[in-house]
């Protein structure tokens, strides 16, 4: 799997495209702009809002362009465990918090400066480039329910 680095904010989506070697295509900003509008989506629920934005589309096309875009850096794959994998245009260092209950997940930035996740006690000899870090606990709305 190719990674690269993520694509600088000032760049729009069309210009990462090109930076990434990848053709810019109705279907591929549509795919991006419904991975931006929807955080943590999973490809049916992308799939299913990209149709009703264009109209006809293969799945198939969906899942080609989540997987060219995240293989480029220009959206982020995820995927807690026990879960199918989500989508996300937040291509940064953070993390994400997620309740065992209803499944709600959250972005979390890292608690202590600039990446210190990426700071193994031990690495093993490899070169670390990414960490991911789930917090998994009860949602407060969740609590609340549980409580009654």
């Amino acid at each position: 799997m190719k990674k690269s680095k993520p694509i600088p904010e000032a760049l729009d989506v069309a210009q990462a495209l090109k930076a990434a070697g990848l053709q810019v295509t109705a279907q591929r900003l549509a795919v991006y702009q419904a991975v931006e509008s929807n955080p943590h989506a999973m490809a049916d629920e992308i799939s299913q809002k990209v149709r009703s934005e264009l109209g006809v589309i293969s799945k198939q096309a969906v899942y080609d362009a989540l997987n060219a875009m995240s293989e480029h850096g220009i959206i982020r794959r995820i995927q807690p465990a026990g879960s199918a994998a989500r989508y996300e245009h937040r291509v940064d260092n953070h993390h994400h918090l997620i309740c065992r209950l209803c499944e709600n997940l959250i972005d979390v930035d890292c608690a202590v400066g600039k990446a210190p996740c990426l700071k193994a006690e031990h690495d093993h000899g490899f070169e670390i480039d990414e960490a991911e870090v789930t917090y998994w606990g009860i949602c407060p709305s969740c609590q609340k329910d549980t409580v009654s």
